[in-house]
């Protein structure tokens, strides 16, 4: 796990190692299946156990994070039946999330998104896999913020966080050279006003990928 120490005076210890915790797993940090404990976790992030126990119990809230009976905590390890299951929600909430985006599409958002699919063409030509996933997500998180719909974006969210530790693994089959085309068949969409056209290339873009981790 990769330390972060928190910055003093920026909010409850358990909100610092909440948020901190969650990007690694979001982000692709932690392998599927890795055993984490509340030792390991006040260690990391330099707190008590208390608040490494609470972003622990919020993080399984959310998916992020499994506990079994006897209280073993691990990052989640997708059977191709789950993977199957939660590339059907993506499939379900990106694109209408994408739809719901279009009106608000003004020229300074896509401009954005341009500039975010070069860091993504940066990331590729680094082989970051962790940068990657990062700058993937912030593509479609920039996007979707603007559907104004925030209770199918917290779901897609929590979709995106047990996916996390997996996508590493997908990074690494794909063996990228180039950004994801889908995205500037996202990008063209967005600029020709085209909802039918924008909700297949995102539908395409977060399922193509997941489903070789099937394979």
């Amino acid at each position: 796990m990769i330390p972060v120490r928190p910055a003093a005076g920026s909010g409850a210890a358990h909100d610092r190692v909440f948020r901190a915790l969650r990007a690694q797993i979001l982000h692709g940090h932690i392998d599927p299946g890795t055993t984490l404990t509340l030792r390991g976790i006040a260690r990391d992030h330099d707190v008590s156990m208390t608040p490494a126990r609470e972003a622990v119990r919020r993080l399984v809230s959310e998916g992020a994070l499994s506990m079994s009976a006897t209280g073993r905590v691990t990052t989640p390890a997708l059977t191709n039946e789950r993977i199957e299951e939660l590339a059907t929600l993506r499939a379900l909430l990106e694109p209408e999330l994408a739809s719901r985006a279009l009106p608000r599409a003004h020229f300074a958002l896509i401009d954005r998104l341009e500039a975010i699919n070069a860091g993504v063409s940066q990331m590729v030509a680094r082989h970051d896999a962790s940068g990657y996933i990062r700058m993937n997500l912030e593509f479609h998180r920039t996007l979707y913020l603007r559907a104004q719909a925030p209770a199918i974006l917290a779901m897609t969210e929590t979709v995106w966080l047990q996916l996390g530790p997996t996508m590493r693994a997908l990074y690494g089959r794909l063996n990228r050279t180039s950004p994801p085309v889908d995205h500037r068949h996202i990008i063209a969409a967005l600029r020709a006003g085209d909802e039918p056209g924008l909700r297949l290339a995102v539908r395409s873009d977060v399922t193509k990928g997941l489903r070789l981790l099937k394979a």
